[in-house]
């Protein structure tokens, strides 16, 4: 049976993506068959952590909500982009696949100006894990509150639901987390993300876990390296021995358990 897990926050630009497509590989690299759907329709980018030219893709996402193809057509393969920091290929028993969303300006103009059918990204989400046999489905979704995440967090087996040390996340991720209790989420993993090597860790995570009466699963330091790589890849992969790429074990191990 797939295991549903969404990574949400409530505001843009807090590394939800990244840490998506990183947890992705921490499975897959434990012998998991996973897919990775990019349901941030509006402003679509996941394709670029794993090097994918949007120009050579066949479907997207959006081709399955126009009625164009069937959901599993727009999944692609993208194991062997899991290098390491030599270029060389990581060891992968198992398998990452990507649902990605179009990059096209009209496509995104259309789904601005007409919307769609939210019903059929949940259809779309069974159809995939029975077609594609797969282990996880990780959800990579819009930040906000909004139709389509809504159904994402209802139907979820785990939320990862992400945060920078600001106050401006601290009370858009108060109603997230609202929300994601009244809809009963089975395991909710609260993560901080961009913490300054400055931060008392320690004293942040429990700060913020009192707050919100939710332990903080995993706290990311901010790394200049990160920065420096722009989403040319996969940090965990090409940093291993870095805090961030033990903090993405430690959340897969916690998912897996």
């Amino acid at each position: 049976m797939t295991r549903v897990v969404s990574t949400h926050s409530y505001r843009g630009g807090t590394g939800k993506s990244n840490l998506t497509a990183n947890i992705a590989a921490s499975l897959a690299r434990r012998g998991r068959k996973v897919a990775i759907v990019d349901t941030d329709i509006q402003s679509p980018g996941i394709h670029v952590l794993f090097n994918i030219d949007p120009k050579l893709l066949r479907f997207t996402l959006n081709d399955y909500l126009w009625g164009r193809c069937r959901v599993e057509e727009t999944a692609i393969d993208v194991t062997s982009s899991l290098v390491d920091s030599s270029n060389a290929p990581v060891p992968c028993p198992g398998n990452v696949l990507l649902v990605p969303a179009s990059i096209r300006a009209g496509e995104i103009a259309r789904i601005l100006k007409e919307g769609y059918d939210v019903s059929l990204l949940n259809d779309g989400f069974h159809s995939l894990g029975e077609a594609l046999e797969l282990d996880y489905l990780l959800i990579d979704t819009h930040p906000g509150v909004n139709e389509e995440t809504l159904l994402s967090i209802a139907i979820s087996d785990t939320l990862i639901l992400i945060l920078r040390p600001d106050y401006q996340d601290y009370q858009g991720t108060a109603v997230t987390l609202e929300l994601a209790q009244r809809l009963e989420v089975p395991q909710l993993l609260m993560v901080v993300n961009k913490v300054l090597a400055s931060f008392d860790f320690k004293h942040l995570a429990d700060r913020i876990g009192t707050t919100y009466k939710t332990p903080v699963a995993a706290m990311l330091p901010l790394s200049e390296e990160m920065v420096g790589l722009g989403s040319s890849g996969l940090f965990s992969l090409l940093y291993p021995e870095s805090p961030y790429a033990k903090g993405v074990e430690q959340l897969a191990d916690l998912i897996e358990a």
